[in-house]
């Protein structure tokens, strides 16, 4: 600029770039109408999924059950998932290491356990997995019962095969082998 030839500044803001509070305001609220849309259908895509994992669980335990009993118990079964998750000396356990780490676990949101009507059979042997004699079981039955906020419908398995759910998120009432009163058996 020459000497003598000075710039007019404008103590006036004329027009800088931005957002003006209204428009954020419209943003925030539009944000917040997609989210009340949104989060109700993710909540229940994640309580499918987990009803899911729960499910496929259960396939797991009754399939690991039968081949417990077949190689390693002589007929008898595991009375916990964690003698299902221990190995013997010549192979794999007989569910994965997801399952197999408590007697009792938690995964995907439900709570998964084995149990029997009868009870321990007294001449059960020991087992290859080191399980002790009279530990075995005669029958079973799996749990599958849903914690708190992560699924609707609480499921079970016998020794038959068939999974059941019951529309609550308290344990089915299984026996060994017989349905549940008022479960529902879900389609093979």
């Amino acid at each position: 600029m020459p000497l003598g030839k000075r710039r007019r500044v404008s103590m006036t803001r004329a027009h800088e770039p931005g957002f003006t509070l209204i428009e954020l305001l419209l943003v925030v609220a539009l944000l917040g109408i997609l989210l009340s849309i949104a989060v109700p259908g993710l909540l229940r895509a994640k309580q499918s999924g987990n009803e899911a994992a729960a499910i496929g669980s259960l396939r797991s335990i009754t399939s690991a059950q039968y081949m417990y009993g077949a190689s390693c118990a002589d007929g008898f079964f595991a009375p916990t998932l964690l003698v299902l998750g221990t190995a013997p000396p010549d192979g794999a356990a007989f569910v994965g290491p997801d399952l197999g780490y408590a007697a009792t676990v938690v995964k995907s949101g439900y709570t998964i356990s084995i149990g029997s009507t009868t009870g321990p059979a007294p001449m059960s042997p020991a087992s290859c997995n080191g399980a002790a004699a009279g530990s075995g079981l005669g029958g079973f039955h799996a749990l599958a019962t849903p914690t708190i906020g992560t699924g609707s419908r609480a499921f079970g398995v016998n020794m038959l095969g068939t999974i059941y759910y019951g529309e609550q998120q308290a344990p089915l009432a299984m026996t060994d082998t017989t349905a549940p009163a008022g479960a529902k058996p879900i389609p093979q």
